[in-house]
């Protein structure tokens, strides 16, 4: 793997591709800085090496112009004060006043481009515009797992620039050892845990799993789906109805493969997705008409654990319900918790998705897992067994 561990950046412009897509809130003050943490290693080396840290990444989604509640302004002060260092600043990440800031950097130091998707070039995977972001470094790393799985100019175009000088960061390094671990050569039991809202952006990734896993759990809105083609009365829960004979067709997959497939058995419901609602629990295969299902109940807490805690191997992707919400908190709050103890007895565990990841924060449980993906989408199709355009550009 060609990363960063034996290479000195001594006297070198270092590009390096972070994932600073962090949260802001009204005030622009970022509210989750734990993807700007994950790539301080990287940017640390470079500067104790006596190289400068150019820094390249994009925020949010710009209609490919420029947005100033989308700049990448907002985040220097973070990473200003995370590395106890001064920052830099260049209000573009091309063009001549771009080339002059960065001429002006001293080695040690550390600058930040303005956001990427700021031109449309980015997203199209320009050639021009990746080779005007080429020439203002010496060397290239990518070590934003997040958009590994983009044809972007600055994640798979621009490495063909640096044929010999292309490098992954310590976190996009660490995420491939990761992944690696549960596909190539995991320790059994494996089992997946898949929630989330839908089924649609996740099919490929549970077919692919069956290849893999032992147990595949299912939870979350998505798991509505799959109790109405078994036939069941989901009530107003969430559900897809052109993805109804998908799930037959996953359920008997699963029966073909010899893969355990688990689906919950009971629900919490209400009438809407709200704090002050009532709630009343059902099986999950005769909810109120009226009512909607909104969380696993008992009775699936109690198999999903048991499960969960005879595992050796664990991938978690997606909460089992409405976690944002108290009164809908306690199935994931649960299988997370199943995940720490499993973890805590010598089971690997791996989490990715969003959703995931900010339960895990939630409830205080984030430092007792395995490994937490940086990258959900990225993470999803790794494991599809999809090659990933920002992977391939550094090994090839």
């Amino acid at each position: 793997m060609k990363n960063i561990n034996t290479v000195s950046f001594k006297n070198k412009k270092v590009l390096i591709r972070v994932d600073f897509n962090l949260p802001l809130n009204e005030n622009l003050e970022i509210t989750d800085d734990s993807r700007m943490v994950a790539a301080l290693p990287t940017i640390k080396k470079v500067v104790s090496d006596g190289g400068i840290a150019i820094i390249l990444s994009h925020l949010g989604r710009p209609k490919n112009s420029f947005d100033k509640t989308l700049s990448l302004k907002h985040v220097v002060k973070n990473l200003s004060e995370l590395l106890d260092l001064p920052v830099s600043f260049s209000n573009d990440c091309i063009g001549e006043k771009t080339v002059s800031d960065v001429k002006k950097m001293r080695f040690g130091g550390v600058i930040v481009l303005e956001n990427l998707r700021f031109y449309k070039e980015e997203i199209s995977g320009n050639i021009d515009f990746a080779k005007k972001l080429a020439s203002l470094g010496d060397v290239y790393i990518n070590d934003a797992f997040g958009t590994a799985h983009r044809k972007h100019a600055s994640t798979s175009v621009i490495a063909r620039f640096f044929p010999k000088n292309k490098y992954f960061g310590f976190l996009l390094a660490n995420e491939l050892l990761s992944l690696e671990r549960v596909l190539k050569n995991p320790k059994r039991p494996f089992t997946a845990i898949i929630g989330g809202a839908k089924i649609s952006g996740k099919i490929d990734v549970i077919i692919s799993l069956f290849e893999k896993v032992d147990v595949l759990i299912i939870g979350g809105g998505m798991a509505y789906t799959f109790i109405k083609a078994l036939g069941g009365d989901i009530g107003n829960s969430l559900v897809e109805n052109d993805k109804i004979l998908l799930a037959k067709e996953i359920i008997t997959e699963a029966e073909k493969k010899k893969v355990e497939l688990f689906l919950p058995v009971d629900s919490v419901n209400a009438k809407s997705v709200s704090t002050k609602e009532i709630t009343s629990k059902s099986d999950i295969f005769s909810i109120n008409p009226k009512e909607m299902g909104l969380d696993i109940g008992k009775k699936s807490i109690d198999k999903f654990v048991e499960e969960i805690a005879k595992s050796k191997t664990l991938i978690w992707n997606g909460p089992m319900g409405v976690f944002e919400l108290e009164n809908f908190e306690y199935g994931t709050k649960k299988i997370g918790e199943a995940i720490c103890l499993a973890t805590k007895k010598g089971a690997f565990s791996l989490i990715g998705g969003g959703d995931s990841v900010a339960a895990l924060k939630k409830f205080n449980l984030i430092e007792n897992v395995s490994y937490v993906s940086t990258g959900g989408g990225a993470m999803l199709e790794y494991l599809e067994g999809k090659t990933l355009p920002g992977i391939v550009a550094i090994q090839h």
